[in-house]
């Protein structure tokens, strides 16, 4: 594909696309009337100064307007649905109280964060309990992005996601802030997050009801925690910040009228150079920025984005003064570091689909480490989806790092995937060779981000080992403690507890 010229497809294997699932749930279009796109509010420090930032970052339930009649049961952060978007600044040292207002117990995991794992990292080795607290460190050191905050226990992260618990950061740094590029929130510089729901009963939501192991899907598109948005155009360019936040469904986004629009970042920086597009595929917890020109409409137009053949959001004209400015041909470099000679490729398969989910042949345990790499190595991964064709797209997710892609199956990477990322599609049966190495140390998972495989099996966990402290031990918890307290919190004996993952274990014969 010649990345000079307009990108016109979707990049990915389209025999493996979602809708092929003899379980795929289409998108409609909600009874209910339009609404303004919510746009989140920027989270409020407690306290900032040149080096420090303080934010206190509360997990609860609540309530929230979505369709007409009853209002939905939700949980969010710091309001009743979602987040608000965190500011973080390289080179500052943040400050996290963590509180757990809700009635069972959570992790909250910075997807997307070179920070120190396990605890820092928030995966499932860090639980706060109903009423508790935690407080959190770490600095940030690294480029430019848009990341993202969920929740993470095992096995229920995909329903607790389901719930809510999901929200947007922005990572800002001196290079970005030199560039030409939209950056007033709210204004021209918009995050959307995509999701999908189906209503029940007084217009809630029953995850159990609609799980299905190869993940949930609904057929009302939810973006920003809003049915049916729009948004109100007043500056001639906008910038998009998309955030697949889905537990499973794949984004196929385009534009009415085919309006072509520039990709300038992906998951963890910018791209090395604009990239020109009509299609943009994401899969779970993909992110791109896009620069969308509305410079040809007129007052009273109206711009369509699409998945599929669904509309998502609607765009209406008004007023704009003309901005002509162009970006620059060069965005970001993105780091090419030497693979240390002496480390050999690592191999990481995901394999199955349904309850048969697993990572290298096995299943997730929490107590058990899959893999031991030293900091600031560099290493080849290579990972394949073992699913034969057509088979499952997997996005694999690594905590705590950024890797740059090397190779698809020998060729090069799809144009927009050459800055730096961390959560990458995979297609039946392709080999996607990655360039890995961490600058924390710690304790962090990998897996495939489609949430309800994930819960079933499909991660692993490695060790970094600082050279400075080779010797460090952590203490792990197993699947057992936290689904003791899942058990206690709801009301219900061991036995009769429910969780989605722990069935896919208990399907394949294999104790968590």
């Amino acid at each position: 594909m010649n990345d000079q010229e307009t990108i016109q497809e979707y990049c990915y294997d389209e025999a493996a696309f979602d809708y092929h699932d003899r379980a795929y749930i289409p998108l409609q279009v909600a009874d209910a009337p339009e609404q303004s796109l919510r746009i989140p509010e920027i989270l409020k420090p407690d306290q900032e100064t040149a080096t420090d930032v303080y934010y206190t970052i509360t997990a609860q339930t609540g309530a929230v307007q979505l369709l007409p009649g009853k209002k939905t049961a939700t949980w969010g952060y710091n309001g009743p649905l979602l987040g608000k978007t965190v500011i973080f600044k390289d080179g500052q040292t943040v400050h996290i109280h963590y509180i757990n207002d809700l009635p069972e117990v959570t992790t909250f995991h910075w997807h997307g964060l070179a920070i120190p794992g396990p605890i820092e990292d928030g995966g499932c080795h860090a639980p706060v309990y109903p009423g508790q607290t935690r407080d959190v460190e770490f600095t940030i050191h690294q480029p430019a992005a848009f990341v993202w905050l969920h929740a993470h226990p095992c096995p229920a992260t995909a329903e607790q996601v389901w719930h809510g618990l999901a929200g947007g950061a922005i990572v800002q740094d001196q290079h970005e802030a030199q560039l030409p590029l939209p950056r007033n929130y709210g204004v021209d510089d918009i995050p959307v997050i995509l999701q999908d729901r189906r209503f029940h009963e007084d217009n809630q939501w029953d995850y159990r009801q609609d799980y299905d192991p190869d993940g949930i899907l609904g057929p009302t598109p939810m973006i920003n925690g809003t049915i049916n948005p729009y948004f109100d155009v007043t500056t001639q360019k906008v910038r998009l910040r998309f955030l697949n936040g889905a537990n499973r469904r794949e984004w196929r986004l385009y534009f009415s009228d085919d309006l072509p629009f520039t990709q300038i970042a992906g998951d963890l920086s910018l791209l090395p150079k604009p990239l020109k597009m009509t299609k943009l595929m994401l899969t779970c917890a993909e992110r791109a920025e896009i620069i969308v020109d509305f410079g040809s409409y007129r007052p009273g137009d109206e711009v369509v984005l699409y998945s599929d053949d669904t509309p998502l959001l609607r765009f209406k004209i008004h007023e704009f003064k003309p901005d002509h400015a162009a970006l620059p041909n060069v965005l970001f470099e993105t780091p090419n570091p030497a693979v240390a000679p002496e480390m050999p490729i690592h191999y990481v398969t995901l394999d199955g689909m349904d309850e048969a989910v697993a990572m290298n042949g096995k299943k997730f345990k929490m107590d058990r480490i899959d893999y031991q790499m030293p900091m600031h190595k560099v290493q080849l991964w290579d990972i394949e989806n073992t699913n034969h064709a057509p088979g499952m797209i997997h996005p694999y997710h690594m905590h705590g790092t950024g890797f740059v892609t090397v190779a698809r199956d020998g060729h090069a990477p799809n144009p927009n995937e050459l800055g730096l990322k961390d959560t990458i599609a995979i297609n039946p049966g392709e080999h996607v060779l990655l360039k890995v190495w961490f600058d924390v140390p710690g304790v962090f998972m990998y897996h495939c981000h489609i949430l309800e495989h994930e819960d079933g099996g499909m991660m692993a966990q490695l060790k970094v080992v600082d050279p400075k402290n080779p010797n460090k031990q952590y203490q792990l918890m197993d699947h057992m403690t936290l689904m003791r307290a899942f058990a206690e919190e709801r009301h219900v004996p061991l036995n009769e507890l429910w969780l989605g993952g722990m069935d896919s274990y208990r399907k394949m014969g294999e104790e968590m």
